[in-house]
């Protein structure tokens, strides 16, 4: 049987281990996928040190993959051999629970999510079931698609779902793997974009990326400045800190919404008088599903929006990983087949 490299987690907290595994059959209703790029992301520690219940280990880690189809499970019709297609982090749901039945599969109560339901990226082929496929345009490059397949995705659906309207102040917390994206979706989106990072050195970048205004939170108060400017309609957080999202809270105008996207372990505080007063409210949001996801990579392909991105070889993931949890990652590191 033909073999290829894949990168697993033994167990949790162990180090990835570089290993030859046989090429995986696809089952009924799955394909199998030639992986071509996976992009390393920080909910890949949730593997990595099995902060999840239930993971069976071995597991390959990866969530953000970009690949083309090259082999077809029995009763797989609507999918082709050769086709471009990605898989992100909904790798699939049943179908058949209360949430699905009302076609809100991202809630879906046994979602299963790639990379820790079942093998994801890090390795030369994987099989996903059919309902965690998006197809994928020819034109973007594989590497620079991969990311889209979370950080993209994710900004680009809380943003289209956030109910802000063209000129509308947006202002996005956070210049990273996940704010960099922002910025861009933002700005082609129509909104005026106030940047929000610690330190000056961050200023140039952002107005680079498409934001009308930096705000430097470590020499102001950020929510100060916002309601200087009018107060903001959403304020995109995505870097990893509650006390962080917290103090810009009170940058919201009224019917604000801060929009939580990026994952913390430190709780938001907020007096509740804040939020009464102007009708603000504070809410979360997932990635989405397959269909979101070729959104994203279809209004990417229109706009230019692309990630800035580290390539690392796969046999190299463990390198890549631990820059990407450093935190000195521009932006977001992605591994190639």
């Amino acid at each position: 049987m033909a073999r290829m490299k894949a990168v697993q987690v033994p167990k949790p907290g162990a180090d990835f281990e570089v290993v030859e595994r046989d090429i995986p059959q696809p089952a009924s209703g799955q394909v199998r996928v030639r992986v071509q790029a996976c992009g390393v992301c920080h909910s890949d520690v949730i593997t990595k040190e099995g902060l999840f219940p239930n993971i069976s280990y071995p597991r390959v880690p990866g969530h953000e993959i970009a690949g083309i189809i090259d082999e077809l499970g029995a009763g797989v019709t609507a999918w082709n051999k050769g086709e471009r297609v990605g898989v992100g982090w909904h790798g699939g749901h049943d179908a058949t629970c209360l949430a699905c039945r009302r076609g809100d599969f991202i809630n879906c109560v046994n979602e299963k999510i790639c990379g820790i339901s079942y093998d994801g990226g890090y390795q030369e082929y994987m099989v996903a079931p059919v309902e965690a496929l998006a197809r994928m345009p020819e034109s973007l490059d594989v590497a620079q698609a991969a990311p889209l397949m979370c950080a993209g995705i994710t900004t680009f659906n809380a943003l289209r779902h956030s109910g802000a309207l063209p000129s509308d102040l947006v202002a996005v917390q956070g210049i990273g793997g996940l704010g960099h994206l922002g910025i861009q979706f933002a700005k082609k989106f129509g909104y005026r974009v106030a940047a929000v990072g610690r330190g000056g050195e961050n200023a140039a970048l952002a107005k680079k990326l498409g934001a009308d205004i930096y705000i430097d939170s470590a020499a102001t108060d950020a929510a100060a400045e916002l309601q200087k400017l009018g107060g903001a309609s959403v304020i995109l957080a995505t870097a990893p800190s509650g006390k962080a999202m917290s103090a810009l809270i009170g940058g919201l105008g009224p019917n604000g919404t801060l929009l939580v996207i990026g994952a913390s372990p430190d709780p938001i505080e907020v007096p509740p008088n804040q939020l009464i007063l102007g009708t603000k409210r504070i809410q979360g949001w997932a990635s989405g599903i397959p269909t979101d996801s070729e959104d994203t990579l279809h209004f990417s392909e229109m706009t230019g929006v692309r990630p800035l991105i580290e390539k690392y070889p796969l046999v190299k993931a463990a390198e890549g990983y631990a820059r990407m949890m450093s935190g000195k990652a521009e932006f977001r590191v992605v591994l190639t087949m």
